[in-house]
């Protein structure tokens, strides 16, 4: 029987013996990252480096990642979805020895010293081949060396990584699989199979091609890069011979505690399970985003609003089951006590973290309050169009339309199965179809908000997002000359077209210091500063006046970038080399992001 802990020091054990050096994981909250509102996998932070940029600690790298996804949120409360989880993964960047890391990949599997799974239990996938690649026979051939009977050859959907769009870095990847005690579903039976006989457990990416333009045939990369990645949980529950995800470690924990307050059981039936592991994933991603050292809470936008949502689906979860919210506090800390030992900034907001909770299950109630006078309106509104209608001689069904019981959902927190319950007591029917039409839509909208699945998900590498990103820093000295030192970014999303930068300050700017900021920023454009980088130590770095918050997601080397004598930060990159690159430097908007914190909107022209 694994551990979750357990995996994670095999894992480390298994690197470092390589010569692999662990790096530090990072905030779930991305920084610069316009692509994803969560880190969804640990290669999110490693970007600069991916795209060509030298990492501090060298070119052999590994970590442990805590990662929130939300593209299948709806499905959480199965045997193998979860919102929030932890990622292993290990990097070499500017080569890409696929044999190498194949016996690697087959060593950790196998070996008795680590995971000692039979050969005979996994099967591995290779890719095929398209337009623009050919099948990767090299991987092909290194499993079969390692003794892999059962290698298939998949097409571009299930072994081709690419950023969105087709352009840029990409490459085959290698999948690995656990083959389950599930007989063959068919004779054409694979790891692309739907059937249950195959888990992934494992992945490797080879980023050995670029693409310059879509349709395009792929080039060598003259840096390539291998990217792997395994999931701490699902992994777990695949050695430990479990069907779900829920049924060891922290979360195991956590069901056995609700079961102990709930009035209704655990297995009782599918709507109990599921809400019981709904509340148990959610609750702990809830409790990873407060905690993180970004500070984000509750609010209608962004990952405010996917943070709301976890929280607002534990509650009407907690209904199902007759469980008290009261107990929604106890439930993080058991999450801080089991990660607070991994990630600091966790433990730190052990406070923090159940006030918030707390204080979003009270507005939630309110909210529901707020939603049931909504319903009330809704039928009172019905009701007189009945009335208008039939003084035309025309008949009006009793009813309610998906878009009103989806703004009740959406707005009010109302599931669909209480607005469902309400209407039969007044003798109506609700417009399912029409509200499953409208949460469809909904879905797509938070799926492309929350993209960067295992496979992707790389924020852009322009040269334009580059200068943007250096006028960040150019901006931040501004402010801080402006309003001093205690000015910190709180955020930052960075495209080709624009920057958007969050920033804590006490009032809304002035036309007048929004002008001297702008000033501030044309200048060193204008002087065509150079911007040059540096790797040091981080006491260095301290030591040198490079400006950081200094936290735990520094490692023991990092880059320093300065910009002439304006800005001297701690950062990972890309930037521009020169000021002038900028051109010109213009302020589109300020506004409030949330409270103490305001936000200002730029772009270079």
């Amino acid at each position: 029987m694994k551990t979750d802990r357990e995996l994670k020091d095999l894992w480390i054990k298994f690197f470092e013996k390589h010569n692999f050096k662990r790096i530090p994981g990072y905030s779930i909250i991305p920084e610069n990252d316009p692509t994803v509102l969560f880190t969804t996998a640990g290669m999110h932070p490693l970007v600069p480096y991916l795209l060509g940029e030298t990492h501090p600690a060298g070119n052999r790298i590994f970590d442990v990642q805590r990662c929130i996804r939300t593209n299948d949120i709806d499905e959480v409360g199965d045997n193998s979805h979860l919102t929030c989880f932890e990622m292993l993964g290990n990097w070499t960047l500017g080569a890409c020895d696929k044999k190498q890391m194949i016996n690697y990949s087959y060593e950790f599997l196998t070996s008795k010293e680590y995971l000692g799974i039979p050969k005979e239990r996994i099967a591995t996938s290779v890719f095929a081949g398209n337009e623009i690649a050919p099948r990767d026979e090299e991987a092909y051939k290194a499993w079969k060396e390692c003794g892999i009977e059962e290698v298939y050859f998949l097409p571009t959907e299930n072994n081709w990584w690419a950023l969105g769009g087709g352009v840029g870095p990409c490459g085959p990847d290698s999948e690995m699989f656990y083959i389950t005690d599930k007989p063959k579903c068919c004779e054409k039976c694979s790891p692309s199979c739907d059937c249950g006989r195959y888990l992934e457990i494992w992945n490797d990416v080879f980023m050995q091609y670029n693409v310059e333009n879509a349709g395009e045939k792929a080039v060598a990369l003259a840096k390539p890069n291998i990217d792997t990645g395994m999931g701490l949980e699902r992994t777990v529950s695949v050695l430990n011979g479990q069907k779900s995800v829920y049924d060891s470690g922290c979360l195991r924990r956590v069901i056995e505690f609700i079961a102990t307050k709930a009035n209704v059981k655990y297995d009782e039936n599918e709507k109990a399970t599921r809400s019981y592991r709904i509340i148990t994933d959610h609750l702990r991603s809830a409790t990873f985003v407060l905690g993180d050292e970004r500070g984000v809470v509750p609010s209608n936008v962004g990952q405010g609003y996917i943070l709301r949502r976890f929280i607002r689906r534990s509650v009407n979860c907690a209904r199902n089951i007759g469980f008290d919210t009261k107990y929604f506090a106890d439930i993080a800390d058991m999450y801080v006590d089991e990660y607070g030992k991994d990630y600091a900034d966790i433990n730190s907001n052990r406070e923090k973290v159940k006030d918030e909770l707390i204080k979003e299950v009270g507005k939630f109630s309110k909210a529901i309050d707020e939603g049931y006078k909504e319903f009330e309106k809704v039928i009172r509104g019905i009701e007189k169009h009945k009335e208008f209608a039939s003084q035309k001689g025309e008949k009006v069904e009793n009813i309610i339309s998906g878009k009103a019981s989806f703004r009740l959902y959406d707005t009010f927190g109302f599931p669909i199965e209480l607005t469902c319950e309400l209407a039969k007591e007044k003798g109506y029917q609700v417009d399912t179809k029409g509200f499953e039409d409208m949460f469809k839509e909904h879905q797509e909208k938070s799926r492309q908000a929350s993209a960067g699945m295992f496979k992707g998900g790389l924020a852009d590498g322009s040269k334009q997002s580059a200068r943007l990103h250096t006028a960040t820093h150019i901006m931040l000295a501004g402010l801080q000359k402006m309003f001093g030192k205690q000015v910190e970014q709180k955020g930052s999303n960075i495209t080709p077209e624009r920057l958007r930068f969050d920033f804590n300050l006490d009032h809304k700017m002035t036309s007048e210091e929004l002008k001297e900021l702008e000033t501030f920023v044309n200048d060193a454009i204008a002087r065509e500063l150079s911007v040059t980088c540096e790797v040091m130590s981080l006491d260095k770095a301290r030591e040198s006046g490079a400006h950081g918050t200094f936290s735990s997601k520094y490692g023991d080397e990092v880059k320093v970038y300065t910009v002439g004598d304006v800005s001297k930060e701690i950062c990972g990159g890309p930037h521009a080399e020169n000021t002038k690159e900028l051109h010109h430097f213009k302020i589109l908007k300020e506004e409030s992001s949330s409270s103490g914190i305001r936000r200002i909107k730029a772009i270079i022209d």
